[in-house]
């Protein structure tokens, strides 16, 4: 992992300032906040995208008109993101960029064969993505916390999916097997994605630990990944699954 950065100790490492006119004086901490932005913008494009493709799957035309609702929420969640990189001179294409490969990939492995699948996807990989970028969030500034707090909030989707998922569940109850072992299956991809996402930027992984720019705090990432899991288990439980 090459980087141009200083490393420095953590306790000399700078934390971020009030508001972003302040933080975003420290380099570091300005391409931190691009790569999550850039990553996060990705993300809310490809939710829009797969939104609108499982609306196709929808069996009813109610469901279809929900789905259409969250899928303009998740668009508008993406120009809020690409509207504060230009303001902060940002080209929101560049920005996505070096995340888009993560992405795909993760959607390429866990492509839904039915409707329900894409339901549990949409449910249990946004909230482990939106897990991992509200434990970033907390290393903000607060005019990009804000934002990024805001584009995390649910659309909607999280009701719906556990909704419509216990009553397949309900109505066939072996359904609850096949869904559970697909979404310990995207809890695994999902994390190593993220994992990846942390290993591949230093500024975002710098950021994440708290500044500290000379490798990783192993045990504050572990912490971190044990956070998210933990809440998985909590949402599979929700849904009516075993995780």
């Amino acid at each position: 992992m090459e980087t141009s950065e200083t490393s420095t100790p953590a306790s000399e490492a700078p934390r971020p300032a009030a508001d972003w006119a302040e933080a975003s004086a420290d380099p570091r901490y300005r391409a931190a906040v691009v790569d999550l932005l850039g990553a996060l913008a990705y993300g809310e494009l490809a939710a829009f995208e797969r939104l609108a493709e499982d609306a196709k799957l929808a069996p009813t035309l109610a469901d279809k008109a929900a789905l259409a609702r969250m899928a303009a929420a998740e668009f508008h969640h993406f120009e809020q993101l690409t509207e504060r990189l230009r303001q902060i001179d940002e080209e929101p294409t560049e920005a996505m960029e070096p995340f888009a490969s993560a992405l795909e990939d993760f959607h390429r492995l866990t492509a839904p064969s039915d409707w329900l699948e894409g339901l549990v996807k949409a449910y249990v990989g946004d909230a482990i993505a939106a897990d991992f970028y509200r434990e970033v969030a907390s290393r903000l500034d607060s005019d990009t916390r804000s934002l990024v707090l805001a584009v995390l909030d649910d659309t909607g989707h999280a009701e719906f999916a556990v909704e419509k998922v216990r009553s397949a569940i309900a109505a066939e109850p072996p359904v609850g097997g096949r869904l559970a072992l697909w979404a310990r299956r995207l809890m695994g991809e999902a994390l190593s994605q993220a994992q990846r996402v942390v290993a591949d930027r230093d500024a975002l992984s710098t950021m994440l630990v708290g500044g500290v720019a000379d490798g990783f705090d192993l045990a504050e990432i572990g912490r971190m990944f044990s956070r998210i899991t933990e809440a998985h288990t909590r949402r599979m439980a929700a849904l009516g699954l075993s995780a």
